[in-house]
């Protein structure tokens, strides 16, 4: 298929080119898309080597490539060990997470506003993240926001009547939904003793302060587990966002297709918020990001799954440079900007008649 063109519009845009290895083993690929994948990967070095460097803590840069040879002496393995490379990882992690999450949402509800929030998937996950406190001991953290994100999703599913198939609908199951999740929250944090309220108050505003190795293995088990999957599953999505009588007409399974991504996304967002707690809005806005770079009717998983590392550790970099007083949780930065975002998408489904 290498060359072919496809008319979108009143411009033509060139078709996927095939990548052989061997007889049995080969893929498409997208010029552009490869190219827009390099440039992301590209940005997410350079902000990880400022976020390393960055302050007086910070490592020079003598040191940070002195790392290609030799391992970390002093203050500098101090910096990348305990204080800044855990972060970073963590937010690489997290961020790949949610805009995988994300996108699969997106993808099978074929509405740019369905994303882990929005549904009440994170809410959710952070009210399992919070019974831990109510009931220690029972279950890890990670487990427990896995299946209080899975819990939230349920009911939304249900409550709207047709599952996600109504934007309208499920924006409002999902209002309602997170509301209950905030309020078994706020009664962990009533409940619990002065010091866990403020440590699990910093939690769910989403931070990434003060993150350990066992944040970066937590994460990374999640996404070594899911993301494979969600590759695999990446050619029955893109039929599936072509319409579900479509999806059906070329041979897929449209409902344990759509099951799948919710169940993987479900992993992927409550796996995120249990190692940085509900961060807001990287999942509605890394997708929406990806499409209009890639310029194609699904954005997969590789351009969500960069874009969203990439705005969740810029975030994290500003708010480290910002001097408050105290440390500003980078959920707080991320909702406002996301808060913006998702306003523009309500305004433009608004004038297309969908909510």
């Amino acid at each position: 298929m290498s060359g072919v063109r496809t008319l979108t519009g009143n411009r033509t845009v060139p078709g996927p080119r095939t990548f052989r290895l061997g007889k049995r083993l080969s893929f498409q690929y997208r010029r552009r898309s490869v190219l827009i994948c390099l440039l992301l990967t590209i940005a997410l070095i350079l902000v990880g080597a400022f976020t390393l460097t960055a302050g007086e803590l910070g490592l020079t840069w003598r040191e940070l490539f002195g790392l290609a040879v030799s391992p970390p002496q002093g203050s500098a393995s101090f910096v990348l060990e305990r204080l800044r490379g855990p972060r970073f990882l963590t937010a690489v992690g997290a961020g790949i997470a949610f805009g995988v999450a994300g996108s699969l949402f997106q993808t099978v509800t074929r509405n740019p506003l369905g994303s882990p929030e929005v549904v009440g998937l994170t809410s959710g996950a952070a009210a399992g993240a919070a019974a831990t406190t109510l009931w220690p001991g029972y279950l890890p953290v990670p487990v427990a926001a896995i299946l209080g994100g899975a819990i939230a999703v349920g009911l939304v599913w249900l409550s709207t009547g047709r599952g996600f198939a109504r934007p309208g609908k499920l924006i409002v199951a999902g209002i309602g939904i997170s509301a209950v999740a905030t309020a078994l929250t706020s009664l962990a944090m009533t409940t619990v003793g002065e010091q866990q309220a403020q440590t699990l108050a910093f939690y769910l505003n989403g931070s990434l302060a003060s993150r350990s190795w066992s944040h970066v293995a937590t994460i990374a088990a999640a996404l070594v587990l899911v993301l494979p999957a969600a590759a695999a599953l990446q050619r029955q999505l893109n039929l599936v966002s072509l319409g579900d009588d479509m999806a059906e007409a070329l041979g897929v399974r449209v409902v344990r297709t759509r099951t799948v991504a919710i169940l993987l996304a479900v992993v992927l967002a409550a796996a995120a918020v249990s190692v940085c707690g509900p961060v807001a809005f990287v999942a509605l806005v890394a997708p929406q990001i990806a499409l209009r770079l890639l310029g194609v009717s699904a954005p997969g998983v590789v351009a969500p799954a960069l874009v969203g590392a990439l705005v969740l550790t810029l975030s994290d970099f500003t708010v480290q440079q910002i001097d408050v007083g105290a440390a500003l949780p980078v959920g707080i930065f991320t909702a406002a900007l996301g808060s913006l975002y998702l306003g523009y998408l309500l305004f433009g489904e608004a004038r297309k008649g969908v909510l």
